[in-house]
């Protein structure tokens, strides 16, 4: 793809600057995407992983329940003040417990294979972009790194100072930061993916299975992988909040303007 035409900032001193293509629409459509079905694998995820038989204890006398979901719900009820209390009230909002196991199954092979194909399209966003060079460590990336936690840590006391507080040259798509991310994360989601496989066919893909030690050790990679990915997004979120308007523009309409004249926007 090539850059769209230099513009000129007409502030004085200004230096001039390349208004150049960021991201491809691919890799923008599975950004997007990938969020809202990252959303949908956790809740049914938590959904499958509380259902498993070793959350439930032996049976109360005096409510006949062996599901803490159940004692949790009922809890929750009495202390509403329903009549007469309802010990369903967890399961009936937020879809959790034994009783939602099939339909928990279910949503989040749905929401998985949906997010096979995002990832797809991510992959081929980033071949035909050229971005996937973008996501490589480089030498001078502790460095880096180090000034934009720096910028990252002043900005808001800066903001409140009222005092300028410019955001480092970056001389590539990403930061440092950013680049330490968007690699892991790509890996996160595909052990995520192979982790899932393991679990849902250990007898079709014994290799799988014994490629993570066992069926356990399956269902404790695929934890983690959620995690990472979950957490990510939060931090995520209020990092390219505080890059600035042009890193979330770029998601949107894919082209930068902060690459300073002879840098290239997608290295």
């Amino acid at each position: 793809m090539s850059d769209a035409p230099q513009v000129q900032n007409p502030a004085p001193g200004a230096t001039m600057r390349r208004v150049v293509r960021k991201h491809h629409a691919l890799v923008r459509l599975s950004h997007w995407a990938h969020a809202a079905l990252l959303g949908g694998l956790i809740v049914t995820g938590i959904a499958i992983y509380w259902a498993a038989p070793v959350f439930t204890h032996p049976r109360d006398p005096r409510t006949g329940s062996r599901d803490h979901v159940l004692d949790a719900g009922l809890a929750i009820s009495r202390a509403l003040g329903e009549q007469p209390a309802n010990a369903a009230w967890l399961y009936d909002r937020l879809s959790l417990g034994t009783r939602d196991l099939a339909r928990a199954l279910r949503l989040h092979w749905a929401f998985a294979y949906l997010y096979m194909a995002v990832g797809a399209l991510y992959v081929i966003g980033l071949a035909r972009g050229g971005g996937g060079r973008a996501l490589l460590p480089r030498p001078s990336d502790p460095q880096e790194a180090l000034a934009m936690l720096r910028y990252y840590a002043g900005l808001l006391p800066m903001a409140v100072l009222r005092r300028p507080w410019p955001h480092p040259v970056i001389h590539s798509k990403y930061n440092a930061l950013q680049r330490a991310a968007y690699f892991t994360m790509p890996i996160a989601g595909l052990l995520a993916v192979l982790s899932g496989w393991a679990m849902h066919k250990p007898s079709q893909l014994g290799w799988l299975e014994r490629a993570f030690g066992s069926y356990d050790g399956a269902r404790v990679v695929h934890l983690v992988c959620m995690l990472v990915l979950g957490a990510f997004v939060v931090p995520h979120t209020l990092l390219a909040v505080a890059d600035g308007w042009d890193t979330l523009r770029s998601m949107v309409v894919g082209w930068s303007a902060r690459v300073r004249e002879g840098d290239d926007g997608r290295s």
